[in-house]
């Protein structure tokens, strides 16, 4: 029987893990009494495990530092619950709203990073950071300044206030500047954001693996190298910055469903949620997707956990991830992870059985 290669067997074991989690919650709900703290953070856990998974693909098998991945994931939310809120009669059955909802949201997502891309791709290194992260600020002052109406006559738009929009009195207010998008139905659950999980991490593995990745990764390892031998530096750079962005424009859908009212505030959608992605990726191990995955669902999970120390919460989450940064990067803790891999034990048992 033909052995697996170590590729699949470690996508593998991401599917898995992710399998396993979603059982023992599902069962922990069931069965155990979760609370309700914990089972609101079950959606923003996909939320951010999608993103982790999404920023890697640039920051970690493209090479180029991204800072603006919060404004990709606002465009997917607001397209999203626009369309949603506009089509809440038209379209009773939630799940069937919800995938339209996750399409608009992606391919939104995915224009505004091809949009991005050609000419922001053209810098490298802290340039192309600060752009990026003035793109996710323009995005969400932009939001802010629209107002969009909805009644017999279409859509009404104005930059100004809501008494521009001039509609008839029983017209909708669907999205209200500063106020967002209030009203929208919750269509995202746990299971959905799994699903979407999965299918993040199924695009991203294989396209890592596939010939189109190995040429991504050539360009990040070195640029000239990989342009003396006819790889179209241009396109796949384009590729992989826009199927990142349409995957933070999914996480983007599942956040907005997640809420009954849709702000585009600093805390969710400004330069501290890019920022805070990026810290997800870098503990996880730059390149490594189970790693960003994991480091995203735990960084999540420990400010709500360590809220009843009231006083000592942040001194202790800023101590954690020290001592994550330690472990992660530091040479000696890397010789003891390899030597002490579990997958290295195991090859060690196999040798010693033949």
């Amino acid at each position: 029987m033909k052995k697996m290669s170590k590729t699949a067997r470690n996508s593998l074991i991401t599917y898995g893990i992710v399998i396993l989690a979603y059982v023992g919650c599902e069962i922990w709900m069931r069965f155990g009494n979760m609370s309700s703290l914990m089972e609101g953070l079950l959606v923003p856990l996909c939320v951010y495990a999608i993103l982790a998974v999404s920023l890697n693909l640039t920051v970690g098998i493209l090479g180029e530092l991204s800072l603006g991945h919060a404004g990709f994931m606002c465009v997917g939310a607001f397209a999203s619950a626009t369309f949603t809120k506009c089509m809440e009669q038209a379209i009773p059955i939630p799940t069937v709203r919800f995938i339209i909802a996750v399409l608009i949201g992606v391919i939104c997502a995915g224009i505004c990073g091809i949009l991005v891309g050609i000419p922001v791709l053209r810098l490298r290194g802290d340039y192309l950071a600060i752009v990026t992260l003035a793109f996710g600020e323009i995005i969400k002052n932009l939001v802010n300044a629209i107002y969009l109406g909805l009644d017999s006559k279409g859509f009404h738009f104005s930059m100004k206030s809501m008494l521009e929009l001039n509609m008839e009195a029983d017209g909708m207010v669907v999205i209200n500047g500063a106020q967002g998008i209030t009203g929208a139905p919750s269509d995202s659950n746990f299971t959905l954001g799994i699903i979407m999980l999965l299918i993040t991490l199924f695009i991203v593995l294989n396209l890592i693996n596939s010939r189109t990745g190995r040429a991504i990764m050539a360009i990040r390892d070195n640029r000239i190298a990989a342009e003396s031998i006819g790889i179209n530096i241009t396109k796949y750079k384009i590729m992989a910055f826009s199927i990142s962005a349409a995957m933070a424009g999914a996480a983007g859908v599942l956040y907005a469903h997640n809420l009954t009212t849709l702000t585009a505030l600093p805390k969710n959608f400004g330069y501290n949620m890019s920022i805070t992605i990026l810290v997800f990726v870098v503990l996880g191990g730059i390149g490594s997707i189970r790693g960003s995955m994991i480091s995203a669902v735990i960084l999540t999970m420990l400010p709500e956990m360590l809220r009843s120390l009231d006083e000592y919460r942040m001194l202790i989450y800023a101590v954690v991830l020290i001592a994550a940064m330690i472990l992660t990067w530091s040479p000696k803790a890397i010789e003891l992870r390899e030597r002490y891999s579990p997958m290295k034990l195991l090859r060690r048992k196999e040798k010693e059985v033949q």
